[in-house]
Order: structure tokens, then sequence, then C-alpha cells
């Protein structure tokens, strides 16, 4: 799995870091979303699902591999 995301789109819900917070941080000048971890391991796999189908912009697209 890559994950990427479109931070044009991101809203600064935060919802993807509350989820998985090994994954996912917000930048501290706007909350934008930055992805600490563009593969994540496969026992973080789930909690990034969650974290893209939570987010209220549509912002995280996940590449299955």
């Amino acid at each position: 799995m890559r994950v990427d995301v479109e931070q044009d789109k991101c809203v600064g819900a935060g919802q993807c870091v509350l989820l998985a917070p090994e994954v996912f941080d917000q930048r501290d000048e706007d909350g934008i979303v930055e992805v600490l971890d563009a593969r994540p391991a496969p026992d973080a796999r789930e909690d990034v699902r969650e974290a893209a189908e939570a987010c209220p912009a549509g912002a995280i697209r996940l590449v299955e591999a």
C-alpha cells in the first residue's frame, strides 16, 4: 500500500491523525495533512484505510500494491 494525499484538498479536520497517527500528521501553521510514512506497515493498514474513508475532503488516496 502507498499513501498519497492532495494537500490542496485537505481541510485540516485531523481525522486521519486521530485514526493513524503513525502515518499522518498536520502542519503546525495551517493543519494541513502530512504523510509520515507513505508505505505503512501491514499492521497499520486497516487504520490507514479507516483514515482515508473518514477524510471529509477526500484528500487521501490509497494505492494498493
